[in-house]
């Protein structure tokens, strides 16, 4: 038996920790940044904002205190915002300590640090005085559909492969497969920079443009997330793996991608902080990376004209069917 706290009580954690009920063996812990989040999730039995129709199972214990969250885990998964990523370990480090496994579920890279999530984690803890092994899971999983026990299947990577196959085993279950991988890298900017041309996919779907138009876009954004992982060391062949081509189709194609959804809604006209604001405090984690992403890209010397195009809509009012002229008509080039 483990003891596994999930950090964040969004989708993905309320989802990630049902899975992990449903699997059972585990004592699972649900921690949420704030008091009055904990006991609206305890008094209601389900998280109704964010996760609405999955009754918690008493098994999960629900908490908003870091310490009882975190001293007694064998495994810490941190499923917070990007933008709180930060934060949230400088304000759990002190309940840490030798022989956990962190397993970082955020999809993101920092803004201008420019710092992959486990990166992050790693720089936060060790300013404590902290060195803990932090792995990375990702791929095709719409919080949602796992929480219901439909079949799903993801990636768990650290650099040890020893670790990844330990939460391989502690994680997979009769819903769940975990396939284990060593290339922290590959999987962590697979599922980072996916978002952002899931916001492409959306805005292409809402121009109107077509299943050719689609097809093209997340073909060519595969190329961009390909050559910039392999440019800061991660595989090639990993990109082809769930992690990579995995989750972008899902995110690309599915109708319950929130980046997706921006993307639409862009092509439909709306504005930015109008569709944030529909979004009731749930997270499209592309809108954050993009930039991010082009600045990782320009460190490294790697063309991303996909990413810049978007970078332009949503950060500079460019209009979405100007941006996608503007990619029909760049210099031909082998493929």
């Amino acid at each position: 038996m483990s003891r596994i706290a999930v950090l964040g009580s969004g989708a993905w954690g309320t989802a990630i920790a049902l899975s992990l009920a449903r699997r059972g063996g585990h004592e699972v812990t649900l921690w949420t940044h704030a008091q009055e989040i904990c006991d609206d999730i305890v008094a209601q039995g389900e998280n109704v904002h964010f996760l609405p129709g999955f009754p918690l199972p008493p098994e999960i214990r629900i908490t908003a205190d870091p310490v009882k969250a975190v001293s007694e885990a064998d495994i810490v998964v941190g499923v917070v915002p990007s933008e709180f990523l930060r934060q949230t370990y400088k304000r759990i480090a002190p309940s840490l300590h030798a022989g956990q496994l962190l397993v970082s579920a955020t999809k993101g890279i920092e803004d201008i640090t420019f710092l992959r999530m486990t990166e992050v984690i790693h720089r936060t803890l060790a300013v404590e005085g902290l060195r803990l092994p932090c792995g990375v899971l990702s791929g095709p999983s719409f919080a949602s559909e796992v929480a219901a026990g439909f079949p799903a299947a993801i990636t768990i990577a650290f650099d040890d492969m020893a670790n990844a196959v330990l939460v391989q085993r502690e994680f997979s279950g009769p819903t769940l497969r975990l396939y284990s991988s060593d290339d922290v890298i590959g999987v962590e900017l697979g599922g980072a920079i996916k978002n952002v041309i899931a916001i492409a996919s959306g805005t292409v779907a809402g121009l109107g443009l077509g299943y050719n138009s689609a097809a093209a876009l997340i073909t060519r954004g595969m190329a961009e997330i390909t050559r910039l992982a392999v440019a800061c060391g991660g595989r090639r062949e990993t990109l082809a793996g769930l992690s990579g081509i995995g989750d972008l189709v899902l995110t690309c194609t599915g109708s319950l991608s929130r980046n997706r959804t921006v993307g639409f809604e862009l092509g439909k006209g709306r504005q930015l902080p109008e569709i944030l604001a529909g979004l009731e405090g749930k997270v499209a984690e592309g809108v954050r990376t993009t930039a991010a992403a082009l600045g990782l890209a320009r460190r490294h010397d790697v063309e991303m004209p996909i990413t810049e195009q978007m970078d332009m809509i949503l950060h500079q009012g460019k209009s979405p069917l100007e941006a996608m002229r503007e990619l029909m008509s760049r210099p031909g080039r082998d493929e």
